[in-house]
């Protein structure tokens, strides 16, 4: 494991979404609480949501999402904090210099709030905050600098701090994902169809104005024409959908049926919006989905996992971090 410098002039806070401390309903259901009251999440009027969230969702979601992330729980832990934390080492490492990487979730733990006071107990005066959001949304690259500044707000020395916002194109990512895709390739062979899912989003989001979608499609045509796929070798499509409120689509689940269904037999999945393998890749579209395409006629289904800690993946975060770094005397 790489350590920080005792001593660091610069910190760079790297944020991935959350999970539960463990697979434990009562965990599950403190992670959900905190992850669901968030307004940036759930728009609807708080007292409305307050009944609903505690009065249904908290009575009922936390023992099914607790049997999902027990297919997905390692010896070590959660897969997305094992992963995000060889990221912010990975990091460290190939940065080195007098720079402090951190890693924190924006729900659970380590908080933001620990991983500030990290920072700043390490003698951090800049800060870079890296949300592990390719795509921006609101609801989670606005909802990482909202927990910031919130967090901030207490201190009474405030760091000089920067924000990076997205990466959905930047050329090392799309790199990056290429050579993943065609590594998997190499070892499994090419299938009939290429499906890019991305997590899902309400409509009523995007018709507000949140850039998401269209940086999903920007991602999707960058990688597409990386890999020189024609039009009928891929898909891209929207996982995760909750609740009755129209989502952004098409559907990951509607679209796997359909191909099935229309005579494909082998597709494969990757997740672009992903930085990290988590229960929305590794139980929903690895497992769940699987069966579904399956069980509608596929025969052959495979899951791309995320870049994680892959090499390529650590030298594109490392890019984007020193471009932000701009300035800063870090040497």
């Amino acid at each position: 494991m790489t350590k920080p410098p005792s001593n660091c002039s610069i910190g760079i806070l790297l944020v991935n979404l959350g999970t539960p401390d463990s697979p434990s309903p009562k965990d599950v259901k403190r992670y959900l609480r905190e992850f669901l009251w968030d307004p940036r999440v759930v728009e609807t009027p708080r007292i409305l949501w307050w009944l609903i969230l505690h009065g249904i969702i908290l009575n009922t979601r936390p023992a099914r999402s607790a049997k999902a992330y027990q297919k997905i729980w390692t010896e070590q832990g959660s897969p997305l904090l094992i992963y995000t934390r060889k990221q912010a080492q990975a990091l460290q490492k190939t940065l080195g210099g007098n720079i402090c990487v951190v890693p924190a979730m924006r729900y659970g733990n380590p908080s933001i709030r620990h991983g500030l006071e990290q920072l700043r107990d390490q003698g951090c005066e800049q800060i870079l905050v890296f949300p592990l959001y390719p795509q921006y949304s609101a609801t989670t690259t606005a909802s990482t600098f909202d927990a910031v500044v919130a967090e901030l707000k207490t201190w009474r020395v405030l760091p000089e701090l920067r924000l990076i916002n997205r990466y959905f194109d930047h050329p090392a990512y799309i790199q990056a994902l290429t050579a993943s895709v065609q590594s998997f390739q190499q070892q499994h062979g090419k299938a009939d169809k290429l499906l890019l899912s991305y997590h899902g989003l309400p409509q009523s989001y995007a018709d507000a104005g949140d850039p998401y979608p269209r940086q999903c499609e920007a991602t999707t045509r960058a990688l597409v024409k990386a890999l020189q796929l024609g039009e009928n070798q891929w898909h891209m499509s929207y996982q995760s959908r909750l609740g009755k409120e129209p989502w952004l689509q098409p559907a990951t689940t509607d679209t796997l049926q359909n191909l099935a269904s229309s005579g494909c037999k082998h597709v494969q999945v990757i997740c672009p919006g992903f930085s990290s393998d988590c229960l929305e890749t590794l139980e929903e579209i690895a497992m769940e989905n699987r069966k579904i395409f399956l069980q509608a006629g596929g025969e052959r289904y495979e899951y791309i996992p995320c870049l994680n800690d892959a090499e390529a993946h650590i030298q594109m975060l490392a890019k984007l971090a020193q471009r932000h770094l701009g300035g800063w005397k870090h040497e």
